[in-house]
């Protein structure tokens, strides 16, 4: 028996990020670029989601080593700075070319 080594549509799917607000949030720091930076606030704003639903999708990603997250002390507040790792960055743009290949079949 051999094995068919052509990509299929769902090579690069990837559950974890299909989440509808994980996928929103790592679109919002793909945006960013490689290297960049979005506040927790801002990404809250963009998604329109409370802290805690936020937080609680922002965990899953840290967990799977799709996301970082950096805190600093900014005009006497404590703030916290999302970020893309190279392996989320990468998982994110092979989901993405995975519904591409879903929707155009």
């Amino acid at each position: 028996m051999t094995t068919d080594p052509t990509p299929t549509a769902t090579d690069g799917f990837n559950p974890t990020i299909h989440a509808p607000n994980r996928l929103r949030i790592c679109a919002a720091l793909d945006a960013a670029g490689p290297g960049g930076q979005v506040e927790f606030a801002t990404v809250q704003d963009k998604l329109g989601v409370s802290a805690s639903v936020l937080s609680k999708q922002v965990g899953v990603l840290v967990d799977e080593g799709y996301v970082h997250q950096t805190r600093a002390t900014r005009d006497r507040r404590q703030r916290v700075w999302l970020s893309l790792t190279k392996e989320g960055r990468a998982a994110y743009e092979a989901h993405v070319a995975a519904l591409r290949a879903i929707v155009e079949g």
